[in-house]
């Protein structure tokens, strides 16, 4: 996260923040708590999203012109969680506004937005950071400490399933809702990029739409790692699992259940003289499973700090627009 005890008493950070859907309102509490930053404007283009937050914080002013927000020459940063199609449009205004940018993923519709913004960031030496919540879990960097450590040996493959029953969204499939959360989970543990990523899904309540509501994708990393992710929509039983299989052992991150990290001594070797059928013997490790131990932080608390300390550091963020 960086050195905070260096950069935290430096000059105060004004935030302003455009949507107040689902996420616009959690952002601002957490933005709020944090010291030295003061969430100062806020804009939607509903009403009585604004008169909420007024509620809770009367010192914010409120517009549902967004470009009265960007005008305001005391703000520093502006954090954009409207919908998808917007994002490329706001970001861009921000940042030619002279603001730093924290985006909710998907950081655009399209990678060539997103290139363009990365240019124009660092064109004006502007902070842009992406909203990947999961790169700032505590359980996703202990994740991250023992793949990076060597305790699980050579990394085998991982199997990602994040499925639910809802929340259909009106512009984007499951895909770009959901599959952001677990990329950048894998990319940020194995601090790498994968090589060739293929896709299969199919919509089947809104296919008018043509916006698919359950995607399985197959992603190939170095070292000959293979990754599959299942995203759904359409799903009874609530789902939010990693399991990461190596050579020496094994691991499963889940996110809903209280032991989130859990270490298996597990494992399968076959001795090289098994050249034949007949000689063929497979040794297997049937160890027991270690709960990891964690101490918790909110991970949007997280994610904004870190933007902040990128914002008085000049340093780039864990979820910078390369990333995104």
């Amino acid at each position: 996260m960086g050195n905070m005890e260096e950069v935290k008493n430096h000059q105060p950070v004004n935030v302003g923040i455009v949507g107040l859907g689902y996420w616009g309102p959690k952002l601002a509490r957490n933005f709020q708590s944090l010291d030295g930053v003061r969430v100062v404007m806020a804009s939607d283009l509903r009403q009585e999203r604004l008169d909420d937050l007024k509620k809770l914080y009367p010192d914010i002013t409120v517009t549902r012109d967004y470009k009265e927000l960007l005008n305001g020459r005391h703000l520093d940063a502006v954090i954009i969680a409207t919908p998808v199609n917007t994002h490329y449009k706001l970001a861009r205004d921000a940042i030619l506004a002279g603001k730093h940018v924290m985006v909710e993923k998907p950081i655009t519709s399209n990678s060539m937005q997103g290139a363009e913004l990365l240019s124009l960031a660092e064109k004006y030496d502007r902070r842009l950071m992406v909203g990947h919540t999961f790169v700032y879990n505590p359980a996703v960097e202990m994740v991250r400490q023992v793949i990076q450590s060597g305790e699980l040996g050579d990394i085998y493959y991982m199997n990602a399933t994040r499925v639910n029953l809802g929340l259909l969204q009106p512009d984007i499939n499951v895909m770009w809702d959901l599959a952001p959360h677990d990329l950048s989970i894998l990319t940020y543990i194995l601090n790498d990029d994968p090589i060739k990523v293929s896709a299969l899904g199919s919509a089947y309540v809104n296919r008018s739409a043509h916006l698919d509501e359950v995607v399985y994708m197959n992603l190939r990393f170095r070292n000959d790692i293979i990754a599959n992710l299942r995203v759904s929509w359409l799903d009874p039983v609530k789902m939010r699992r990693l399991t990461v299989v190596g050579r020496k052992k094994m691991l499963v991150y889940d996110d809903i259940s209280e032991d989130k990290v859990i270490l298996y001594d597990k494992g399968v070797e076959v001795p090289p003289y098994s050249v034949t059928e007949a000689e063929f013997r497979a040794s297997y490790r049937n160890g027991d499973g270690t709960v990891y131990p964690l101490t918790w932080t909110e991970p949007l608390k997280a994610e904004c700090d870190h933007f902040v300390y990128c914002i008085r550091s000049g340093t780039s963020p864990r979820s910078n627009g390369e990333n995104g």
